[in-house]
């Protein structure tokens, strides 16, 4: 690296930099230039004579981690560097040394569809009621455990109650179902990772010398696991480099420990710190409104969003009288920047929970803007694209019953259920896998003749495509799309399924892209890039659309534009923060991380009312508005009401539920909503005919209601 291309940098970045050994934390707010600091050291590092072989970089998604990769590589720097992700890092770890890791080289990493499988299964085998233990909570649950390290043996001895102990019984299950099928989730490569970095001194020397440089990224993002794995890898140079920042820590319900970084000098007390506080994205208007809102957290490392743009517009709070309002607003004012010239690709629409998006989408095809949803992982759970990738994951890892069992029988080839079963049957009599039933299926006597003919040609088939494991995967996914009949029996569906042939095209144009870019290219390493899939790894950055997403896929991308909808208590803070300090302050927290993606243009909404279950009820704005130091009006007056009785435009819903003496509701007191059901009063706010109630509802759900418009019942004392 030539020392001219280092006065591009501040001189913080070039204090970062120029540290060579020893711990190193870079608190680097948004838009600081973190990824050129880190992308930078590594050169600097090499440039210093550390082979980059030495040199490991972790990041959290594939999109981050390529770019990384591809700025130091445009710096004119060896190749040789580790760059990916934590996940990806593991997989790599546990392939080479899987015998220490116990578990196989050949895994299969179960997606979240797996794993909502498998969970299932894992609930019904514990004879449990899927009702009473919901697998998507039950899986969150485990992954909970997981990433905080705690293994079923450790767990049994915590298990004091009823739930504790059917959800001991779920993750035994779970974990012996993934065990049958040589599979891992997504927390397995971590944990297993950590334990074998921890529990084989040889090993983690071994790695500890082959990394002697490590570089976290987002480390605020860290869950425990990921923690131990860092500590473990550095603890015997302690050439450790950690970039993040706490108020950016938006992802604690998946683990995410943000005492990882506020603890860092705690851990290495000789670290040096750095403060990246210039900010080279946004205006100084929506710096200071981030400014005054973040600031109201105490979990935090004081800093300065210190701007360098000239001011622009100001950031603009827009109150509309209910979404539908708020949509027409937003498509509006959308229409008119893209008839001033600006590009559809510098809008993005934020929010909250998914179900907000669906009004926005209305308005937007309304107006005829075209628009992408960054929800990319829904691409790889469609059933076709799961098919075809299931033939793929049998290739190379033949104990994957699930897989098998989805293929088996699809497309449809007459191998019914109770052949199934029979195999089954067969293989857990003979200590045998699934696979290795159906080699021989003569020496099935519980079949007929013409089942086991079906059964041999299926299994003949499978056998022939492993023949072309070692070439390019773009042919092999057409080979089995087309030998496997799943072609033909989409074209004989019809017009509907068109879409679906044309998906697997597309997946076929994406491997095609995988082999184009790859040295070898390898069916073992692109199932896992698929499965380490993102929602932020699918965000299309050319495509002439406006972008619309949930704040937390916001992180790591900016945008000229950005209009923030529905900032209503419940929604921002969401219900779920039960008013919680710590979880209040994650909410404020990632609604930070949406207004700093924002360059020069912030637009911010709510609505006085919004459907919910198909009632309308009335929103109270998020108290987040005001700490944002900007004077805003609480009344719409952008588009006359269309639920208006009157030529005047007053809404009609002033006249329900209200009456002139509101009853109080004290603290404690059981009441009953029509929607919601039975909860107790958390809070009263005695405001006279605007009075609000909040209410911890039995459903979990924490409501805050006016209390005119609640229909509410008081049911015991």
């Amino acid at each position: 690296m030539q020392n001219s291309s280092m006065q591009a940098l501040t001189a913080a970045q070039k204090k970062a930099v120029k540290h060579l050994e020893g711990p190193l934390l870079v608190i680097a707010g948004p838009g600081s230039g973190k990824t050129r600091v880190i992308t930078y050291r590594i050169a600097a590092l090499i440039d210093a004579g550390v082979p980059p072989y030495n040199i490991c970089a972790v990041t959290f998604t594939n999109k981050a981690a390529d770019e990384m990769a591809q700025r130091v590589l445009r710096m004119g720097t060896p190749p040789g560097a580790q760059i990916s992700t934590f996940h990806s890092l593991c997989v790599r770890i546990l392939r080479e040394f899987a015998s220490r890791a116990d578990t196989k080289p050949n895994f299969t990493i179960y997606d979240a569809s797996d794993q909502a499988v498998t969970m299932k299964q894992a609930v019904k085998l514990s004879e449990l009621d899927t009702s009473n233990f919901p697998p998507a909570r039950m899986r969150d649950a485990v992954s909970t455990l997981k990433s905080r390290l705690i293994t079923t043996s450790q767990f049994e001895k915590q298990a004091d109650d009823f739930f504790s102990k059917a959800l001991l019984q779920i993750y035994k299950k779970y974990q012996k179902i993934l065990a049958e099928n040589n599979a891992l989730d997504f927390d397995d490569l971590l944990l297993k990772t950590a334990f074998l970095l921890e529990g084989s001194p040889d090993v983690c020397n071994k790695l500890g010398n082959r990394f002697k440089f490590l570089l976290i990224d987002e480390y605020q993002d860290t869950n425990h696991a990921q923690y131990r794995i860092a500590k473990a890898l550095a603890s015997s140079h302690n050439n450790i480099c950690a970039t993040g920042d706490p108020d950016q820590s938006i992802y604690r319900w998946r683990g995410a420990d943000i005492r990882n970084i506020l603890a860092f000098e705690e851990d290495w007390p000789d670290a040096k710190i750095v403060k990246l506080e210039k900010n080279f994205r946004s205006t100084p208007n929506i710096l200071k409104a981030a400014d005054n809102l973040i600031s109201e957290n105490q979990n935090r490392k004081l800093k300065k969003l210190v701007p360098t743009k000239p001011s622009a517009e100001e950031v603009e709070i827009t109150c509309c009288e209910d979404e539908f309002e708020e949509a027409d607003n937003l498509a509006e004012k959308i229409k008119k920047l893209a008839e001033n010239g600006t590009s559809l690709s510098d809008c993005a629409v934020f929010y909250r929970v998914n179900s907000a998006s669906r009004v926005i989408e209305e308005a937007l095809i309304k107006n005829k803007i075209p628009y992408q949803i960054v929800r990319g992982v829904e691409f790889y759970s469609r059933k076709e694209i799961r098919d075809i990738l299931a033939y793929l994951k049998i290739l190379v890892n033949p104990d994957d019953q699930t897989s098998l069992l989805r293929i088996i029988n699809t497309p449809p080839r007459g191998i019914g259920k109770t052949s199934i079963q029979r195999i089954r049957d067969y293989a857990l009599n003979n200590n045998i896998t699934f696979y290795e039933a159906l080699k021989k299926p003569d020496n099935i006597k519980t079949l007929s003749t013409a089942p086991r003919k079906k059964i041999a040609a299926f299994f003949g088939m499978i056998e022939g495509f492993k023949k072309n494991l070692d070439s390019e995967i773009a042919p092999l996914i057409e080979r089995v799309f087309v030998e496997s009949s799943l072609k033909k029996s989409l074209q004989d569906a019809g017009e509907e399924k068109i879409d679906a042939i044309q998906n697997v095209e597309e997946l076929i144009n994406a491997a095609a892209q995988y082999d184009s870019e790859t040295e070898k290219p390898s069916l073992l390493d692109y199932l896992q890039q698929i499965s380490l899939f993102t929602d932020a790894d699918s965000y299309d950055t050319i495509t002439n659309k406006v972008a619309l997403m949930t704040l937390h896929a916001a992180k790591g991308l900016e945008f000229e534009n950005v209009f923030i909808i529905a900032l209503e208590d419940g929604l921002l803070p969401h219900e779920r923060s039960s008013n919680e300090h710590d979880q209040i302050e994650e909410e404020r927290r990632l609604f930070f991380v949406g207004i700093t993606r924002a360059k020069s243009l912030l637009n911010i909404s709510f609505a006085k009312y919004r459907t919910f279950r198909g009632q309308l009820l009335r929103s109270i704005p998020s108290p987040f508005l005001y700490e944002l130091g900007i004077d805003f009006q609480e009344n719409s007056s952008n588009l006359q009401s269309r639920f208006s009785d009157t030529s005047s435009g007053e809404p009609y819903y002033e006249s329900l539920n209200s009456t002139e003496q509101q009853p109080r509701f004290r603290k404690g007191a059981l009441v009953r909503h029509p929607t919601f059901g039975l909860g107790r009063v958390q809070q009263f706010n005695d405001m006279g005919e605007n009075s609000t109630v909040t209410i911890k509802f039995n459903t979990g759900q924490t409501k805050t209601l006016m209390l005119k418009y609640a229909k509410l019942t008081k049911t015991g004392k």
